[in-house]
């Protein structure tokens, strides 16, 4: 079974894209950052959960955000 992950990226017009890995096409097109990164997590978790992988404007990658029910491989040690 595939994992299901959206990665925020940066795209050419200055905005963001929120994509699939292995797709042409982007899933959405968002003005800022944040708004690409609530889209990913809305989407991610429709499909049950996963991980929203968090680029900067270099490309590299940043962040990443595990979206309940998913299986987060490094889960927080403090439970306040």
């Amino acid at each position: 079974m595939t994992r299901n992950e959206r990665h925020v990226v940066k795209n050419d017009d200055g905005g963001w894209d929120v994509r699939k890995p292995g797709s042409d096409k982007a899933s959405a097109k968002l003005p800022t950052q944040a708004d690409a990164i609530d889209r990913a997590r809305e989407i991610v978790g429709n499909g049950g959960g996963g991980e929203v992988v968090i680029h900067g404007r270099d490309g590299k990658i940043r962040d990443s955000d595990t979206v309940s029910p998913g299986n987060d491989p490094n889960p927080p040690k403090d439970r306040k």
